[in-house]
């Protein structure tokens, strides 16, 4: 038997798209699937937008009070799950107005007066991403907590600091918790920065170039929380650079997330034992039962390639747009969304894992006195007490450390004889700076490592954290 035209083309689409052209259209145009997760903003918006069209005379009020019961019966069917979202209908706004039209009957067909799906999804978008952003700062808020307790409780845990993986110079658990503190601080920052950048309303903005009727666009702005309208309508509907910040921060955050991620599993391994994770966010082998896997630590290192991912396809979507509206920010959601969810199941783990942890002060403190450490004390104390030149303190050291190095023994173990055969200036007085405690007691320098400069910066934090 010979194929028709029409079967062998829709032997190509396949079974799903059996029907032809019309089912794939509709299938590439709906948005329903995803944008369905804005149906808390999209009623919102719809009835601020009512209340305005009612207070300023557009709508009689009878009209305006019964878009705004309906869009609350609205919201009830969909948050107790018995809403039935139809692909027909496209996208959340008008699956809404399609109900609230079955619901009040005409006056629904009103509430469309003077907006557009433009500035709809616009305002609909832009109060989700607002209120990522503050879902953002409360994880990131509990997470600094669980650093902050855990520096304040190694305030003076002596603890290898690290250079290329490599041991450098003694720090503190609590110098090194405080980090994180400090960087996700700047995230916290960045998603507030954000936030206040986003918070004008698009609503009132139209199609793209205004509406003729008599709004007032600052009454919907208050009524949603915005601190103000958005000043050119043409911007209003065409640009997501609020959720292309929101993404960025996250990507950063996540990078941030990640690298501690990182520090757990070598920390958390045989061959450091720095720290011991709970079985809560660790598995076992299948056949090796010896093993503790940090699992949990591995996927969060992996999250931030998920996130960045979504950034740098927004990013693409919106490059080549020329103003206004284009079918192409249809796709701006899933990967926000994605985004969104991944970041704040991320946050949550990590306060999880931090809060969890247990670190092994022995341990930190035996390897924090290996691999030399305490040598740029050894090279500052040269400098201050036989004055000699940096450079010439440094080849000093470095002699001390070969020699050293070669009998198997750390810098504290050399005796004064073998010190002074590299140069007769030093004294008994050196051994007071190549202890580790004394070495990391000694970095006083604000924002050193010193525990009088950690204690204190654990006081700030703890006061602006509340």
């Amino acid at each position: 038997m010979t194929n028709s035209p029409t079967t062998s083309a829709n032997q190509m689409w396949g079974g799903r798209f059996a029907s032809g052209p019309d089912a794939i259209m509709t299938a590439i145009n709906a948005s329903i699937g995803f944008d369905k997760r804005l149906y808390a903003q999209d009623i919102a918006g719809s009835r601020a937008h009512a209340a305005m069209l009612a207070a300023t005379g557009i709508l009689v009020p009878s009209d305006a009070e019964a878009i705004g019961e309906g869009l609350l019966t609205v919201l009830s069917e969909i948050e107790a799950g018995n809403f039935v979202f139809s692909t027909a209908l496209e996208d959340i706004h008008m699956n809404v107005e399609q109900r609230l039209k079955d619901i009040i009957g005409a006056p629904a067909g009103r509430l469309h007066t003077a907006r557009s799906r433009n500035d709809q999804v616009a305002v609909d978008f832009r109060l989700w991403v607002r209120d990522q952003c503050d879902a953002a700062i409360t994880g990131l808020t509990a997470l600094m907590q669980a650093f902050l307790a855990q520096a304040e409780a190694g305030t003076d845990w002596a603890m290898p600091g690290f250079t290329h993986l490599q041991t450098a110079q003694p720090v503190t658990w609590g110098h090194h918790m405080l980090a994180y503190v400090e960087m996700l601080a700047r995230d916290k920052s960045r998603f507030e920065d954000a936030r206040r950048r986003m918070n004008e309303c698009p609503l009132g903005a139209a199609a793209l170039a205004g509406t003729s009727f008599p709004i007032d666009r600052h009454m919907t702005a208050a009524a949603l929380g915005f601190d103000r309208p958005t000043a050119n309508s043409l911007d209003s509907v065409s640009d997501r650079d609020f959720a292309l910040e929101f993404l960025s921060a996250s990507s950063i955050c996540a990078m941030h997330l990640s690298r501690f991620a990182e520090e757990l599993v070598i920390w958390s391994s045989a061959q450091f034992r720095f720290v011991r994770l709970s079985d809560k966010w660790t598995t076992g082998s299948s056949i090796m039962p010896q093993k503790k896997n940090p699992d949990a630590a591995e996927l969060l290192r992996a999250k931030l390639g998920r996130i960045l991912g979504a950034t740098v396809a927004l990013f693409t979507i919106m490059k080549g747009l020329a103003l206004t509206y284009s079918k192409d920010m249809q796709e701006d959601k899933e990967q926000v969304f994605d985004a969104a969810d991944t970041l704040m199941l991320a946050l949550a783990a990590m306060t999880g894992m931090v809060s969890d942890m247990t670190a092994n002060r022995d341990v930190l403190a035996q390897s924090a006195a290996s691999g030399f450490s305490t040598a740029t004390d050894l090279a500052d104390w040269l400098v201050r007490a036989l004055n000699l030149p940096f450079r010439d303190a440094h080849h000093v050291t470095g002699t001390l450390v070969a020699m050293a190095e070669k009998k198997g023994c750390d810098l504290p173990d050399l005796t004064i004889t073998e010190m002074k055969s590299v140069h007769d200036g030093i004294t008994q007085e050196v051994y007071s700076v190549l202890g580790v405690e004394n070495s990391v007691r000694s970095r006083t320098s604000y924002g050193g490592t010193s525990p009088v400069r950690v204690a204190e910066q654990v006081s700030r934090w703890k006061a602006l954290l509340g």
